[in-house]
């Protein structure tokens, strides 16, 4: 694989830490900005519901740029609104960088997306692809629980200044190691691409993958607070389930990588009900530790082993989409994430309310499945 391939997951890296930073600093924040909990939960939904927005429409705007220079842009940006972030003292300012940053964030994933598969050989797309988006698996299994280890040792800003910190290199990368490359070429025309979206089966599926990332959010987003709360930990152990959880991730997309293109519908019928069941004995098992831990790393391993087969089979769906496909995905699963932390926090103060909101969300992408399934056939 090319050096400049590797350099753009550094890149994805940071961008997937800044996504789920929030969830290992709540309580860091809350405090330094003299904010609610519940308030600084909401900086996880400003991220997503930028990339929502961002998703479709950065990825049709940058769909023809020069690819160094416009993967160059998007990540100083995205470091710019990291330091602006570092500083602030505003609650109102830091949730803007968030938005700003995940609209960054957002037409980098565009450019990235055709530059990697650019990048090899016809036949070696998917695995370059796959190289770039361990990025993301990488950041749950380390970027996040470094982050809130910093946070905890110095300051929360500090995790923030890491983030910025790591786009240098990825920003030098770019410039080095991408050629400078034209535009890109051979996609079909804008108005063909979005007219996939007409296609019932890709609305359904969109929809399920949205479901079941904000079952993921909802309870990924306040761990913390229950590893403090009822489970009777430290704060120094939050980084430790978070670490559990991103390891958890990273079997569950491994899994979704090697199966889902020929065992999908077996891996979600398998995962959705192990998913409904998880989630209730997540919130029963919260004051037990030795129980909690395994249930941690498994529910990890479920939800992105489901999410990823789901997205597997919207880009199956909107295949006549090449260069809009990944739009939607990345827009319904940040759908569920801007979606999934709001409903989970209209089940506090209880700390183990957010787990049953996110076992009432499988439950409905369930019952979806089942009504819509004759849409699924085929």
């Amino acid at each position: 694989m090319p050096l400049a391939l590797y350099l753009l997951a550094l890149a994805v890296f940071a961008t997937g830490t800044s996504e789920f930073l929030p969830a290992g600093l709540l309580p860091e924040i809350a405090a330094g900005l003299d904010v609610s909990v519940e308030a600084a939960g909401t900086l996880a939904s400003a991220f997503a519901l930028g990339m929502v927005a961002g998703a479709p429409l950065m990825a049709a705007w940058a769909r023809r740029w020069p690819r160094r220079a416009g993967l160059f842009g998007f990540v100083a940006v995205f470091a710019a609104a990291h330091a602006v972030g570092a500083v602030t003292g505003s609650f109102a300012v830091l949730f803007a960088t968030r938005v700003v940053a995940a609209l960054a964030n957002a037409g980098f994933l565009a450019l990235a997306v055709v530059t990697a598969a650019a990048l090899v050989a016809p036949d070696r797309k998917g695995r370059a692809v796959g190289v770039l988006l361990s990025g993301t698996t990488a950041a749950t299994v380390v970027g996040v629980p470094a982050g809130a280890l910093l946070g905890q040792l110095l300051d929360w800003r500090a995790a923030f200044w890491a983030v910025a910190a790591l786009c240098v290199p990825a920003a030098v990368g770019v410039l080095l190691g991408v050629p400078a490359g034209a535009e890109a070429s051979g996609a079909p025309a804008l108005r063909a691409e979005l007219a996939q979206l007409a296609r019932p089966r890709l609305w359904l599926t969109l929809l399920l993958a949205a479901l079941v990332n904000a079952a993921t959010f909802g309870a990924f987003t306040f761990l913390a607070p229950v590893v403090t709360g009822p489970a009777g930990l430290g704060r120094g152990w939050v980084p430790v389930v978070l670490v559990l959880f991103g390891a958890g991730t990273f079997l569950g997309v491994s899994a979704a990588g090697r199966l889902a293109d020929t065992w999908s519908r077996q891996l979600l019928c398998v995962g959705g009900p192990l998913l409904l069941l998880g989630w209730p004995a997540l919130a029963v098992c919260a004051g037990r530790p030795a129980l909690l831990l395994p249930l941690v790393l498994l529910l990890g391993a479920l939800s992105f082993a489901v999410g990823a087969t789901l997205v597997t089979r919207a880009l199956y769906e909107a295949s006549g989409a090449p260069t809009m496909a990944g739009g939607y995905a990345t827009a319904a699963l940040n759908l569920g994430a801007a979606v999934g932390p709001l409903l989970a926090a209209t089940t506090l103060p209880s700390a183990t309310g957010p787990f049953r909101a996110a076992a009432a969300l499988v439950a409905v992408a369930l019952l979806l499945g089942a009504v819509g399934r004759p849409l699924t056939r085929g």
